[in-house]
């Protein structure tokens, strides 16, 4: 595992899929055996799934492996600036404008198509943990992602097509 964090939340998953999945044990093997099984499997998956992603802490500037391109100071926990830079030109601020309008645009959907977009484009989870948080079925998940992710494209090509405001 790459980071603490990320052995913890394995941990956790797996809690949950045994307890959630516990009156679904056989008894074919030891509950310590299960228990073990579950978690070699969710380990395996979380760490496919991270091998697929970088974080910024891993991206090093000119040659010097001590230091990061990225300042992490620079961030606050929820990704954006803890202090914004200074003079932003215009092509940012248009940019500022469009991500409002897809947020208007999300907002704007049915709760469902919301919830998934939202879980899967905005927060990063994949579409199994989505299945997982909101209930759904893999296929009923894909559909609403579709119909929402359709839906927030069309807004936004309406925007392009308006200009800035």
């Amino acid at each position: 595992m790459p980071s603490r964090s990320v052995a913890e939340e394995v941990v956790a998953d797996t809690w949950l899929a045994v307890v959630t999945g516990l009156e679904r044990f056989e008894e074919r093997s030891a509950l310590k055996t299960w228990l073990f099984r579950i978690l070699t499997n969710k380990a395996k998956t979380r760490g496919r799934r991270e091998a697929r992603s970088l974080p910024f802490s891993s991206f090093v500037g000119d040659g010097d492996e001590a230091e990061t391109a990225v300042v992490v100071d620079r961030f606050a926990r929820d990704g954006h600036w803890s202090t914004p830079p200074r003079g932003v030109p215009e092509e940012r601020l248009l940019a500022n404008e469009a991500r409002e309008r897809v947020e208007a645009a999300i907002a704007a959907l049915p709760p469902n198509q919301r919830a998934v977009i939202t879980l899967r484009d905005v927060e990063g989870l994949s579409a199994e943990e989505a299945c997982n948080v909101l209930g759904l079925s893999e296929t009923n998940q894909r559909v609403l992602l579709h119909r929402a992710r359709a839906k927030v494209r069309a807004a936004f090509e309406r925007y392009l097509e308006e200009g800035p405001r």
